[in-house]
């Protein structure tokens, strides 16, 4: 056998040369699979401005570690139009959305089937704001020429904004919707007469009340004026993701539903302040009073376990064929929007 020189043949040192290449090679798998496996274990959900109130849940379920109760590492992202948010789940980018339950409606038009996993609220949590510079807009049928705030063009404010204007007499068109998001980006825009009315939620309609540079309009805070505004129940904030996703990880969904069970029960049984103090402290926007007074206000527009309310998408359905032409004519089956398998089963 020849060998090599300083000892050793050079058929054992190929052999040891390989057998190291094939466990080198072998640690790299196992290493990688159990990167797969920790990347398989982490949810990405999309979140349409998480320091909305309307969205409180997201951010409440993560500070008071419901989701690594259940065992999953959840990555809660920003994205300030729903609609945006949207469209990186359709992308698979993100697994779900914490945004407005009408996009399920929507999507099933275009033939693309979402549901509503968790329904967190059953009003908007939004308010019509008029700037105090335009007196002569008393009502949506004002609107006419008038440039309104919504925080993204295809989002669920765009949406109500078009509906309001369509069951007041206008047509789509003699209006000019402006997309502006919330917080200091809408504000910007009400104070340089960009917008002469707009949707948005808290804490930004309390920040524009409190300086008189706005008035309200129409009130869809709580359940009350939802019903006034839009004739029924209105669900809005949910959690959801496409249908298929979710058959296939229906272990990963019920968690998900008990996480956020588990946050809406407590925002349920516990006042403003002690919510507040869970969140970041930058959503007060310097002024927690006004962000305590808010959510004390409008809280009961969240559901107290999860669950789709009676009569709500009827009235979703109704809102969006007003002025929504994909869905005129068109048979919606509701059934397909949203589940109620897992927040029943939450623990």
């Amino acid at each position: 056998m020849a060998r090599r020189p300083g000892g050793g043949s050079y058929v054992t040192a190929f052999i040891s040369k390989h057998a190291l290449r094939s466990a080198t090679l072998t640690l790299a798998m196992l290493a990688a699979g159990a990167t797969a496996a920790s990347a398989a274990d982490k949810i990405s959900i999309m979140v349409g401005g998480y320091e909305k109130q309307i969205y409180l849940p997201a951010k409440l379920a993560e500070a008071l570690g419901y989701f690594k109760d259940e065992g999953l590492d959840v990555e809660l992202l920003n994205e300030p139009a729903g609609v945006d948010a949207e469209n990186e789940m359709l992308a698979g980018a993100v697994q779900g959305v914490v945004g407005f339950y009408d996009h399920c409606i929507d999507l099933q038009a275009k033939g693309k089937f979402v549901e509503s996993v968790v329904q967190f609220s059953q009003a908007p949590g939004e308010v019509e704001l008029v700037s105090s510079k335009h007196p002569e807009i008393k009502s949506p049928a004002d609107f006419k020429g008038m440039s309104l705030g919504v925080t993204g063009l295809g989002s669920s404010t765009n949406f109500l904004t078009e509906y309001l204007a369509v069951k007041n007499g206008l047509k789509l068109g003699e209006f000019t919707s402006v997309p502006v998001g919330a917080g200091n980006t809408f504000i910007a825009a009400m104070q340089q007469d960009k917008i002469q009315a707009g949707m948005t939620t808290e804490p930004t309609i309390t920040r524009l009340l409190k300086t008189g540079e706005a008035k309200v309009l129409i009130d869809m805070r709580t359940i009350e004026g939802t019903k006034a505004a839009l004739g029924g129940t209105y669900p809005a904030a949910s959690l959801y993701m496409q249908t298929e996703w979710v058959e296939a990880h229906k272990d990963t969904a019920q968690k998900l539903a008990n996480a956020f069970v588990k946050t809406l029960q407590f925002i349920n049984t516990h006042s403003g302040a002690e919510i507040a103090e869970k969140m970041p402290k930058d959503y007060y926007v310097g002024d927690k009073e006004g962000y305590v007074k808010a959510l004390d206000a409008g809280k009961a527009m969240f559901t107290a376990d999860g669950v789709m309310p009676q009569g709500g998408p009827e009235t979703v359905l109704t809102v969006l064929s007003a002025f929504k032409k994909e869905l005129q004519g068109k048979q919606i089956d509701l059934s397909k929007t949203y589940t109620t398998e897992f927040v029943k089963n939450a623990k």
